[in-house]
């Protein structure tokens, strides 16, 4: 990496890296703004491609009874015309033995009838309530596709309002660098992604770390007034500054 050829002082340096946070601290601002929405979006998305699957699993059921129903009173009418037949034959039976043949094999369909119709009572049943189901789920997946639209909308927006920024910003962090010695940018980096909130540099913030928010001795902080060497927090190792260190020139 192409460095500044003057060596910055101390104080140059802690107003450099003060500087690169800052400009940093925004550019994870703007990413973690388009950073949830992404997620938002692709958990919609398949909230909705999961309705759409219930939609087709209902509308599979409501064909498979609505052909069991119709199997059913075919079935009907094929027993209704076997009894039919089989008491125009009791009229012809030569002995008692073929008319009480005939009078079971029209008992037997006189129970499949019956049977049949308790099946077309249970399917109409459940058609009654998958039909209420296909209802609400096409609501859901109106609703929850407009909500989608919306989302995805708001996700285009912010990227296209962000990208310009993030860009600059970006260009911005590259010019910072090249004033930081390899060494110095290492260590920044390294705080930076240890770090819980991505900051490596913090300001003295009444008497404490403005990072880990321990207390820092009244000696140390004068040494961080100085701005005569850089100086690390005990505790959680980041770098600090005091307040005023975006008034050096």
């Amino acid at each position: 990496m192409r460095k500044e050829e003057k060596e910055l002082t101390i104080e140059q340096k802690l107003k450099v890296l003060y500087e690169l946070q800052r400009v940093n601290s925004k550019i994870d601002e703007l990413r973690t703004l388009a950073g949830e929405l992404p997620q938002e979006v692709k958990d919609m998305s398949d909230e909705v491609e999961g309705l759409k699957t219930r939609l087709t699993n209902i509308e599979n059921e409501i064909k498979d009874l609505e052909t069991k129903i119709s199997d059913r009173r075919v079935q009907i009418e094929n027993d209704n015309a076997s009894i039919s037949r089989y008491k125009e034959q009791q009229d012809n039976v030569r002995n008692n033995r073929e008319y009480d043949n005939l009078s079971k094999e029209i008992e037997y369909q006189t129970l499949d009838i019956e049977l049949c119709q308790k099946r077309i009572r249970e399917h109409t049943a459940a058609l009654e309530q998958l039909h209420a189901d296909k209802a609400k789920t096409t609501t859901d997946i109106e609703e929850r596709t407009v909500d989608l639209t919306n989302k995805r909308q708001d996700l285009d927006s912010i990227l296209a309002e962000t990208k310009e920024q993030t860009e600059t910003l970006i260009l911005k962090t590259t010019d910072l660098e090249r004033q930081i010695d390899d060494r110095l940018l290492t260590a920044f980096k390294r705080i930076r992604k240890n770090a819980r909130n991505g900051l490596a540099v913090v300001t003295v913030e009444r008497d404490s770390c403005g990072g880990c928010h321990s207390k820092i001795p009244a000696q140390r902080q004068l040494d961080i007034r100085m701005h005569k060497k850089i100086i690390v927090c005990e505790f959680c190792g980041r770098i600090l500054v005091d307040p005023e260190i975006d008034r050096v020139k």
